[in-house]
């Protein structure tokens, strides 16, 4: 039996890269899998499927309201629950690096909106339906940036930071309804994006890996085993809790 059989769960940012590989690990637990983008997730639908899973597309706008609203709607109207809930989406990949005195104020902004906005927006609208059943799990992603104050990506560990606060409020202030929320602070890992971001792959790649314990490139699978432990019931007495996964570029 999976571990996540007859769960319900939503992946923010799910089309592609470590969202898509998020999608389809709780999927292969056994997850019916919302898989929610501003881009069209039927690619990754279409994946979870064809390996017989079940999978629900959405188009779906985390920095607005009403989008995220019409997420949970359609996601309980269709599945009937929603048991678990992973904020991926994240403007990360296609940043480009630079002196935070030339970051543009709507830049900062954009970033605020969909990385720290957007994680709100879905867990407010989650929230009455994981306390009408007693039990939830929302997943955080934050960053291991924010254990190092990397530069040139000012507002991106910003909010990333914000995560890992957000993360410990929420948790105390929910747990007496049966949620639990927790976060996964990944390494720099080769998703598209990144592979595709010359100044990524150009100046800090080899650099971040010499730092590591284990020394060699992150790749989206190396964080799907912390992810499924927090989203199932082998977590159920964790919470609050940020999981730096880098192969120890950060210990803390």
């Amino acid at each position: 039996m999976a571990r996540l059989d007859g769960k319900v769960a939503i992946v923010t940012g799910g089309v592609q890269g470590i969202g898509a590989s998020y999608a389809k690990a709780l999927a292969r637990e056994g997850a019916a899998v919302c898989v929610a983008d501003i881009d069209n997730p039927e690619w990754t639908v279409a994946a979870i499927k064809s390996a017989g899973g079940q999978a629900l597309g959405m188009f779906v706008d985390v920095a607005s309201a009403d989008s995220v609203a019409q997420m949970m709607q359609t996601a309980v109207s269709t599945f009937k629950s929603v048991d678990i809930l992973v904020n991926n989406a994240a403007l990360f990949g296609k940043l480009p690096l630079k002196p935070f005195e030339q970051i543009s104020s709507e830049e900062w902004d954009r970033v605020m909106a969909v990385n720290i906005r957007g994680v709100f927006e879905c867990c407010k609208a989650a929230m009455p339906q994981m306390r009408a059943q007693g039990y939830g799990k929302i997943i955080n992603i934050a960053s291991g940036t924010v254990y190092k104050g990397t530069p040139m990506l000012l507002h991106y560990v910003t909010s990333k930071g914000a995560m890992v606060a957000f993360t410990r409020a929420l948790a105390r202030e929910v747990g007496g309804s049966g949620v639990r929320v927790n976060c996964i602070a990944p390494g720099l890992t080769m998703s598209d994006n990144v592979k595709d971001n010359s100044s990524w792959a150009e100046t800090l790649v080899q650099k971040i890996n010499d730092t590591r314990a284990i020394q060699r490139d992150q790749e989206p699978d190396d964080l799907i085993g912390t992810l499924l432990y927090l989203c199932s019931p082998d977590s159920d007495f964790v919470t609050g809790q940020t999981i730096v996964v880098d192969g120890g570029s950060v210990m803390h």
